[in-house]
């Protein structure tokens, strides 16, 4: 899996341990009385831009129960190994290598549905309603509200085939009893309800403001048609993930999650929702009539913790998160259909994990490197919204966008070595979508597939690399390594 003995343990199953175990790799900031208007925005963005950066804790939020918290930040230093349920010490290709291989050995783990959990210390119906009352920041300065749901994940179910899906949609608090979230054409969530709006039926929906970590990164992760998260994350852990229904629309959520909103769509309600900064580092999708969500129940527990991950420009949080799930999922669909000698993949964070992949590859026969190109590009993991796929040899560190940037420059040629696909699944949060195309709904794009391989006929008479060879390099690192430190005062 990794070169290394690694054994692959959760010592977390809420938000709440996931704390205690930041703390004790001495990566979280405890911060109070900082307000929901501006300052916690403006601290998540400077946490989010450094790497490693610790967490960010919030309480005391003026003109909120003080008790009521707010984090951010969960996915960066030693806490992205922990996350996972990996060593703090691995990196960011033995993570991914790491959760590729859980994901092709560990099968799917139904959730259990249990009569009671600590998400129902407190539940709140009719007038006692308020979502406005939590401290939900404005992240950003040109928000066009409060952003509830940034680290959140909804719950929606098939009408037709009953199953479960949670998907990770931006949620904006509309007033006391409203919320709008704004879903991406071809996503799940967005099939889900455009099935109810056919039949003009409400749909229900619920969503989970704080929960555990791992649930919201699968959550956000392009998991198979028809496989429930839920699911997924209980195999990964070993164990079925408890979760309770909802008393308005029954269905499942976690038992442990901090907070939960529970309600209906009304697809023949729309309301303005946006603008919004979003994972591309623009405000692309602009203001647009969305469907919205009238909140029926809202639950949480005592003290509730919202988990705040708000996109930035990248590279931040959100890509640094996407890119070790995203690439692993990447590399198992590639060899799935059949490629070989696929040896890595990295969805890189300049791209927010899908606008830049490179993939290494050992070849084997011609046309290897634009076959591994273009099922990255059009696969489910690899096809909505992006831009570069860049194949290189094995020799190449995917991770180190110098070393693929490198290889592009020196072992491809412009005129030869690109393939353009053309109307491809991409977003209305593309900026790049022209003002033509937003106004007839064509949310497409091109893709180029860059083949930086050594040309395969010829490889081997291609010049040699300058640089010493892995053996002499670590030689070198066990000799010498100590030129690097810090020089002792």
């Amino acid at each position: 899996m990794t070169g290394k003995n690694v054994q692959h343990r959760f010592a977390y199953e809420d938000l709440r341990q996931w704390i205690e175990e930041a703390d004790k790799l001495g990566e979280m900031r405890y911060l109070k009385g900082l307000s929901w208007e501006k300052e916690i925005g403006m601290v998540t963005e400077l946490l989010h831009h450094t790497d490693p950066a610790p967490c960010g804790l919030f309480s005391e939020v003026p003109g909120c129960d003080p008790s009521y918290r707010v984090l951010t930040n969960f996915f960066g230093g030693k806490r992205k190994g922990m996350t996972l349920g990996f060593p703090a010490d691995m990196s960011k290709l033995e993570l991914t290598d790491g959760l590729a291989e859980i994901t092709e050995t560990k099968k799917p783990i139904p959730h259990k549905i249990v009569e009671t959990g600590p998400i129902f210390e407190n539940i709140l119906t009719g007038d006692k309603i308020d979502i406005t009352k939590f401290p939900t920041p404005k992240w950003h300065e040109e928000d066009g509200g409060r952003y509830i749901g940034t680290g959140s994940y909804n719950v929606t179910k098939d009408p037709d085939e009953n199953w479960i899906n949670t998907g990770t949609y931006r949620v904006m608090i509309q007033d006391k009893k409203t919320v709008g979230f704004y879903i991406s054409p071809g996503k799940h969530g967005r099939i889900h309800r455009d099935k109810y709006m056919a039949r003009g039926e409400k749909m229900p929906a619920c969503i989970v403001v704080g929960g555990d970590p791992m649930m919201f990164l699968m959550a956000s992760s392009e998991v198979p048609y028809g496989l429930c998260e839920y699911d997924l994350v209980g195999g990964y852990r070993g164990k079925a993930m408890e979760c309770v229904k909802g008393k308005v629309t029954g269905l499942p959520f976690p038992a442990n999650a901090e907070l939960v909103i529970e309600g209906w769509i009304d697809p023949k309600e729309m309301r303005q929702e946006g603008p919004f900064g979003e994972w591309t580092g623009y405000y692309a999708s602009d203001t647009r009539p969305e469907p919205v969500m009238h909140i029926e129940a809202i639950y949480h527990r005592n003290d509730p913790i919202i988990l705040g991950c708000p996109p930035q420009r990248p590279p931040d949080e959100l890509a640094r998160y996407r890119a070790v799930a995203r690439s692993a999922l990447l590399k198992r669909a590639i060899q799935a259909a059949g490629v070989p000698d696929v040896t890595a993949v990295w969805a890189d964070e300049c791209g927010s994990s899908r606008m830049m992949v490179a993939v290494a590859i050992k070849q084997r026969y011609p046309g290897h490197a634009r076959q591994t190109g273009h099922v990255a590009c059009q696969c489910h993991v690899g096809a909505y919204a992006g831009k570069y796929v860049v194949v290189v040899d094995d020799d190449i560190d995917v991770s180190n966008l110098e070393q693929v940037m490198w290889a592009v420059v020196t072992r491809s040629d412009p005129a030869t070595s690109i393939d353009i696909v053309k109307n491809a699944w991409s977003t209305p949060l593309d900026p790049r979508i022209t003002p033509e195309q937003r106004e007839t709904k064509d949310f497409t794009n091109s893709r180029a597939i860059i083949d930086a391989c050594r040309p395969f006929h010829w490889r081997d008479q291609f010049p040699h690399v300058n640089m010493p060879s892995p053996a002499l390099a670590k030689e070198t690192r066990e000799k010498f390594g100590w030129v690097l430190d810090e020089p002792k005062k």
